[in-house]
């Protein structure tokens, strides 16, 4: 396998899209570097695994010896992306998305080698705009080609608002790369129409334009929705050793293989398709390929010794041996008078509803500080400490005070 085979298999795993990818074929084979360029709005201070997809993808670029962006959307920020949404989205003021852009500065760089990261700010170009080079721009596509956009078109038949700088956004996003003189631009899927906005105005001002490669939205904790802060299905890359591990060990066995495909650097394709074959067969317990992915991502965003206490931890609450004081402390408020025990499972979290914590006490695999409870009349008052239980995949160490 030559090495640009080698390198469009590593730039391919876990993209769902290459436009074009004999473009991006040619532009390997000049053998100069390419400007990998990726646009993050700052709307929230915290970034999460599932921001970390495009995160990834950018560092197996920069391993290929590309340059790569990280561009800082400070002046989209303040417009509010439209993609996916039903509804106008409220644009962020300018001390929010500043506050926020301080914070991504800092986590991106658990991801990416700093020496090949380019930090941008959209607002270095558009700050610079006159309000008649914000005309112009919006001259160079139409009103008709922006509702094939699918949001739009929904909203539009549904008779939903659309303000008029929405429209704006996915324009503002395509100058970024002709700003940029991007070679490759990475985003979601839900991203797709924007990326390609950038192609065009990039021919328009006279650039080759830019290969677009999309990345699948990474579903959450829950399996099902895309991973989101909003949701609460998420695990911040900024978050305790032990969260990252606890959560990660929640997740279903299915969800597993998609997360070593877009999150690990440490198992190849190859052995992943290897291990998912043991596991299917027997031979491998799934509980061992998640420990080993848990054992990944919390080294990568804190240490090797972080990792292991973590794990210790983790170890110490599912088989009821070891020290449990590692794990994080959630304090719960709970009447003066104290809480049933399905009450309390919902209250932390462990449990949906109180009829599930009922059918689970009723299945005796609720267990607090390590023994079974089936009776749902227990009652817990505030100055409890302990780890409640349930199952082998939720558990959280609480502290109860009163309300």
């Amino acid at each position: 396998m030559s090495s640009v085979e080698q390198s469009l298999a590593l730039i391919g795993r876990g993209a769902d899209e290459i436009l074009k990818r004999d473009e991006l074929e040619a532009r390997l084979k000049l053998g100069r570097p390419l400007r990998v360029k990726a646009g993050f709005d700052p709307t929230a201070p915290d970034l999460h695994l599932g921001h970390t997809v495009l995160l990834n993808k950018m560092r197996q670029f920069q391993e290929l010896g590309h340059q790569v962006i990280f561009l800082i959307g400070d002046f989209t920020g303040m417009i509010g992306d439209p993609s996916g949404k039903n509804v106008t989205r409220k644009p962020l003021s300018r001390e929010d998305v500043l506050a926020n852009a301080e914070t991504y500065a800092e986590q991106v760089f658990k991801v990416l080698d700093r020496e090949r990261t380019e930090v941008r700010f959209n607002s270095e170009w558009f700050g610079k705009m006159s309000a008649a080079d914000m005309i112009r721009l919006a001259g160079q596509h139409t009103v008709a080609r922006m509702l094939e956009r699918d949001d739009f078109a929904k909203r539009y038949a549904a008779q939903q608002s659309i303000a008029i700088h929405e429209f704006l956004y996915p324009l503002v996003q395509g100058y970024d790369s002709v700003a940029l003189q991007a070679d490759v631009e990475l985003g979601g899927t839900d991203q797709k129409f924007n990326l390609l906005m950038g192609r065009g105005l990039q021919e328009h001002h006279g650039q080759a334009p830019q290969i677009v490669l999309t990345m699948p939205l990474l579903e959450g904790l829950d399996g099902v929705n895309k991973m989101s802060k909003s949701l609460g299905n998420y695990i911040g890359i900024a978050e305790p050793a032990i969260d990252i591990v606890t959560k990660t060990m929640k997740i279903g066995d299915e969800l597993t293989w998609r997360w070593i495909d877009l999150l690990s650097f440490e198992i190849p394709v190859a052995e992943a398709e290897r291990l998912k074959a043991e596991v299917a067969s027997g031979a491998l317990n799934p509980r061992e390929v998640k420990l080993r992915l848990a054992r990944e991502l919390a080294t990568r965003f804190h240490d090797a010794v972080a990792a292991e206490q973590a794990i210790a931890g983790w170890h110490a609450v599912v088989t009821g041996q070891g020290d449990t004081s590692s794990l994080p402390l959630q304090d719960v408020a709970v009447p003066a008078e104290g809480i049933r025990i399905a009450a309390l499972l919902t209250a932390a979290g462990i449990t949906p509803s109180n009829s599930e914590a009922n059918r689970k006490l009723k299945e005796r695999a609720v267990k607090v500080a390590g023994e079974v409870v089936e009776d749902p009349g227990a009652t817990f008052a505030p100055g409890f400490e302990g780890v409640l239980q349930v199952g082998k995949r939720n558990f959280a160490r609480v502290r109860l005070v009163a309300l």
